[in-house]
């Protein structure tokens, strides 16, 4: 019996012991990689130019899938061939890109398309959110627009580019300029 219980306790020293896994890691916000002084485009099936974006620094972080970029500078042309632009100091965009979100002197601008005679549109902003797809930007911190001469002011904002919607909420100021361009 002795002799049993002495060969029990060798086996059971000796015998290996698997580690037991190791605990997840709690995910952290640090990013996995970096781009420095690039520029991304996006080309339609037909070979045209959808969109660029330059930047100084991006960097990726996994755990939100989220790219954060330092003085960015976005072109895109929407599918009626007109020309948006958006700078800011910072650019936080989800892993898509159907998102940005523009902090820092944001500005967005849509050119006036050479067969439309709609004016030239600019947004600005401390922050901007963009649905690029939806071609949407939104705002709940104060925004200059001007549209040609005419200059709007409000504490936020609603614009969808699709359906031509503007809506400025809050303490909301417009200077309209008379139109020079015709005779009456």
């Amino acid at each position: 019996m002795g002799l049993l219980a002495l060969g029990t306790y060798w086996l059971a020293r000796n015998t290996p012991t698997f580690a037991p896994a190791a605990a997840q890691r709690a995910p952290v916000h640090e990013p996995d990689y970096f781009l420095r002084g690039f520029s991304v485009k996006a080309f339609d099936p037909a070979g045209r130019m959808k969109s660029e974006i330059r930047g100084v620094e991006a960097r990726h972080y996994p755990d939100t899938d989220t790219m954060e970029v330092d003085e960015p500078r976005i072109r895109s042309v929407n599918a009626r061939g007109a020309l948006i632009v958006a700078t800011a100091k910072k650019a936080i965009s989800n892993g898509d890109a159907s998102q940005v979100q523009l902090i820092g002197n944001a500005v967005v601008t849509r050119e006036a398309p050479a067969d439309n005679p709609a004016p030239r549109l600019e947004i600005r902003g401390d922050f901007l959110h963009v649905f690029v797809e939806e071609e949407r930007v939104r705002s709940h911190q104060p925004v200059v627009l001007k549209r040609g001469n005419d200059v709007f002011e409000g504490d936020s904002l609603a614009f969808d580019n699709l359906e031509r919607v503007l809506e400025l909420k809050g303490r909301v100021r417009g200077t309209l300029q008379p139109n020079r361009g015709t005779a009456p």
